[in-house]
């Protein structure tokens, strides 16, 4: 176990407050834009000493990291600011090799600065740059220990404001939602199959109008969405359904974005998708209910049916449900992988794995079919219920992706389609 910094039990109260009161004074002319903001970090050494630390403006409480490389710590400013100076207030474990970063959506990164030669101890680093996002990366650390912070801090105009109020009578339940009628359907698959027209199964699309084989996220933004609200020109889409080889269409595609499956301390943290993500989830090629834990069928109003990852007999006055869970821990770094999975991963005993650390909203799918009675009658285009799959190609301008995670995820709060409660 490493031990605490030598400062610890003889640093004072009034020492703490005086070299805080010196960092605000150098930085005068600017404001202290990250203090109390979201941040993710790569890892953590243990629980003691997560990445909220570095950005709670305490110098006797730190961030520290897994003792390898590289290493990242990330900071969301809440809107687009102007970046003039970064303060790191090393701890003992300071990294000689490291890069700051800004970024506007949190996937394409400008460099503000770089070292070889990093000294440790406080440094000031006068930078020019702008974005909502700041990221320290190293690559290589001066002690056998990972990396530590005692303080982030990020100086310069703009950026969000504090956590919003809790509206009075508001559903403290973390949501926001996007109802996205059937568009249109194509054999077609822009995720698994791109640029490859009819190589795929037959899907049907939602939210997006232009959706096919060939689409790029900048096809999605520039075109018309039949989502409520419209402004998610995001692409959804799944195995088409068919009864006694009949297409059939759901009645309506909704598509929640919740703050659950970690604690509240990192929901919290949530982080918005980043524009142009692609999401997958379910398994397309299940050769069995074992094979697919994820997607569940139940019955509209009728709870005495068990839900179940093959289809259900549902009664006449009833319709069939489709519910799927997408993965919401997300490597931080990638907006789709080779297997179009390993960027994402599902939580594990209320937080995400090290592997994937950034917190991003669960989506989740509901689908409402007009159909019941015998499910020997159905078949999806990939196979069984238990083929069922979701896709998800995001293109929500970030600033309102960015809004209602803030209004509606972090502080719990159930919102509607306008991302307001």
């Amino acid at each position: 176990m490493r031990k605490s910094p030598l400062l610890a039990g003889a640093v004072t109260a009034a020492l703490v407050t005086s070299v805080l009161v010196a960092a605000t004074a150098a930085s005068a002319a600017d404001g202290l834009l990250s203090q109390g903001k979201p941040v993710t970090a790569s890892s953590t050494e243990s629980a003691a000493f997560p990445a909220v630390n570095a950005v709670d403006g305490n110098l006797g409480t730190r961030w520290s990291s897994a003792f390898s490389d590289p290493q990242w710590l990330r900071i969301d400013l809440g809107a687009s600011a102007t970046i003039t100076s970064v303060t790191l207030d090393w701890e003992a474990a300071y990294a000689t090799s490291f890069t700051l970063q800004s970024s506007a959506t949190g996937s394409s990164w400008t460099t503000l600065y770089s070292t070889t030669t990093g000294a440790g101890g406080r440094q000031n680093l006068p930078v020019a740059g702008s974005g909502r996002y700041v990221r320290l990366t190293t690559t290589a650390r001066a002690t056998q220990w990972g990396v530590s912070l005692n303080e982030f801090q990020v100086y310069g105009s703009g950026g969000g404001t504090t956590t919003p109020t809790i509206p009075p009578g508001a559903v403290r339940v973390a949501e926001f939602l996007a109802d996205c009628p059937f568009s249109h359907r194509l054999p077609d698959d822009p995720i698994v199959f791109p640029n490859l027209p009819g190589a795929s199964h037959l899907h049907s699309f939602f939210g997006s109008e232009v959706t096919n084989a060939s689409t790029t996220v900048n096809d999605l933004i520039n075109a018309n969405s039949n989502c409520n609200p419209s402004i998610d020109k995001s692409s959804y889409w799944i195995p088409t359904l068919y009864q006694d080889n009949v297409p059939v269409e759901p009645t309506t595609g909704v598509f929640y974005y919740l703050g659950e499956g970690v604690s509240d301390a990192l929901i919290a943290q949530t982080q918005p998708f980043p524009v142009g993500l692609r999401v997958v989830a379910g398994n397309a090629k299940a050769t069995g209910p074992a094979d697919n834990t994820i997607a569940r069928w139940s019955c509209l109003h009728h709870g005495e049916v068990n839900p179940s990852t093959d289809f259900v007999n549902c009664p006449a006055d009833s319709m069939l449900e489709s519910y799927l869970d997408f993965p919401h821990c997300w490597d931080g770094k990638n907006l789709d992988s080779a297997d179009h999975k390993s960027h994402m991963a599902y939580p594990v005993g209320n937080a995400c794995p090290a592997s994937h650390p950034v917190v991003v909203p669960k989506l989740r799918q509901v689908m409402r079919y007009p159909v019941n009675g015998d499910p020997a009658r159905l078949r999806l285009a990939s196979g069984r219920g238990y083929t069922m799959h979701g896709d998800f190609f995001n293109a929500w301008p970030a600033d309102e992706m960015a809004r209602r995670v803030n209004d509606c995820i972090r502080i719990i709060v159930k919102c509607g389609t306008d991302g307001r409660p």
